[in-house]
């Protein structure tokens, strides 16, 4: 019988320095994680990746913080042969990795449009490519999306556009990679409660996302607060293993499918 608890086990977290993938961090090395590698995208959230090793260091697991910009395939490969020098081959593979653009279409420019399918699309699939290559088996491998796949709105095609291929990454993951026990989901969160979220709306914008929800009159923020996703990415990445090849949106009734 496979073990799926986290007791002991190897985390890489793509994005793991703040917000979202900080939590995890440290989450999952309060949960018994041995070691979490810590990705970070450049040397402005360099002082939060050490924040990050130091917390889960704190926790007893060992940490190392790895920089990189995930838009290249080569680029992924070496961050996994990083932390599997530094930490071991990982267990548990999440992929927090995005970036947001609030635009009409019309003017979108194709700068644009190439960098956010970089960074949503490109980074997404070949993290699944090195995770298939290098997790152990019975691993676990989870990329965090988008409550707007659910979405029915304008302003954000490139946004939600370059997020949606990584639904069928997901299935196709979960069923090539099915045979060694590796589990493959994705998770949509709704608007958070970060620094990520506000830059890219207006007050009028932030106002409506605060009420839009379904529980929002009992969240702290009226947002998706990162403490309520955390539970159901270890859910996932532990004994929730059974659920492969979906994209779960955790939104408090914000969308739905």
């Amino acid at each position: 019988m496979a073990d799926h608890s986290i007791q002991g086990k190897v985390v890489l977290i793509a994005g793991g320095a703040k917000n979202l993938g900080g939590l995890i961090a440290r989450d999952l090395a309060a949960q018994g994680a041995k070691a979490v590698a810590i990705h970070y995208n450049s040397a402005t959230s360099k002082a939060d990746a050490d924040a990050t090793v130091a917390a889960v260091q704190a926790n007893g697991a060992q940490a190392v913080a790895l920089q990189g910009d995930l838009t290249s395939a080569g680029a992924v490969e070496k961050l996994f042969a990083d932390a599997i020098a530094a930490v071991g081959k990982p267990d548990i593979a999440i992929n927090t990795v995005g970036k947001v653009l609030k635009k009409p279409m019309t003017e979108v420019s194709e700068a644009e449009y190439d960098e956010m399918t970089a960074v949503n699309s490109k980074t997404a699939f070949f993290f699944l490519k090195e995770a298939g290559k290098n997790l152990n088996d019975n691993g676990k491998i989870c990329t965090v999306v988008t409550s707007l796949l659910g979405a029915f709105t304008p302003f954000y095609a490139a946004y939600a556009g370059t997020k949606a291929p990584v639904e069928h990454y997901t299935r196709a993951a979960s069923k090539e990679l099915g045979a060694r026990g590796i589990s493959v989901t994705a998770v949509g969160p709704g608007p958070m409660d970060t620094p990520f979220f506000y830059p890219a709306e207006g007050p009028e914008a932030v106002a409506y996302h605060k009420t839009a929800a379904a529980l929002s009159q009992s969240s702290k923020t009226g947002l998706t607060d990162i403490e309520d996703v955390v539970p159901f990415i270890r859910h996932l990445v532990s004994d929730g293993w059974w659920i492969t090849g979906q994209t779960i949106l955790i939104n408090g009734g914000y969308t739905t499918k």
